[in-house]
């Protein structure tokens, strides 16, 4: 009895801790399901069907007064093989560079679509620096993605955040996006990489399923013959 009580003692902080990679999911979910809500504000649906992945930041913190340093947690997730449906949630966390005209102290969601094969491929890594390894640009906001610039036309990454419920495409340089392999372990049980989880079927945990619905929903595509696809 002694030793169950002294082991139930010691994983309980563990559990607690371990509890913040499955919250943070479901306020992805939430900052996603808000922002499309809202088409005439959010990311273009048209882009979003589009986009090989997309990566979702929830409350990004900012430390200075102005242009500053980043740091948060997130996921991304990429289109199947077949282009229908997406992929389980893979742990991001993104550091350092600016993103834009921020008050210090304030929290920042997130959202980038990665909109071509190059751009996945630097995703799948490691480790890259958005500007430097990947280009980016801001992304336009609106129901359709008929304003787009040059740069955003040959973006492999475009941008848009929310602060103080103003949603605005966003000029993001100098962060560094990395995977979290600790996250990884929580969610699933090993310490998977990101790659793997984004290009293979693993079978997504129960907290993903809202999020999962929410992209398949926003983000539906149109056959090469014509036909609608369907949600998974």
């Amino acid at each position: 009895m002694r030793i169950l009580l002294a082991a139930t003692l010691a994983i309980a902080p563990l559990l607690a801790k371990d509890s913040e990679p499955v919250k943070r999911l479901g306020e992805a979910a939430t900052v996603f399901g808000e922002i499309m809500a809202t088409p005439d504000k959010g990311v273009p649906q048209d882009m979003l069907a589009h986009g090989h992945c997309i990566i979702i930041v929830p409350g990004l913190k900012t430390a200075a007064f102005g242009i500053g340093g980043k740091y948060g947690k997130g996921y991304a997730s990429c289109r199947n093989k077949s282009g229908v449906g997406w992929s389980a949630p893979a742990t991001v966390r993104i550091e350092g560079g600016s993103i834009g005209y921020q008050i210090g102290g304030s929290e920042t969601d997130l959202i980038m679509l990665v909109m071509n094969e190059r751009g996945a491929d630097k995703l799948l890594s490691s480790k890259f620096t958005l500007g430097a390894e990947a280009s980016v640009a801001a992304g336009p906001v609106g129901r359709t993605a008929t304003a787009q610039t040059d740069a955003q036309m040959h973006a492999e990454i475009l941008s848009w955040s929310r602060t103080q419920g103003l949603f605005a495409g966003v000029a993001l340089e100098g962060a560094t996006l990395r995977q979290d392999l600790d996250d990884n372990a929580t969610l699933y049980g090993k310490k998977l990489e990101n790659r793997q989880i984004l290009t293979t079927p693993v079978r997504a945990p129960k907290a993903a399923a809202k999020l999962i619905a929410l992209l398949n929903k926003y983000s539906a595509r149109e056959r090469t013959n014509g036909a609608p696809s369907s949600s998974q």
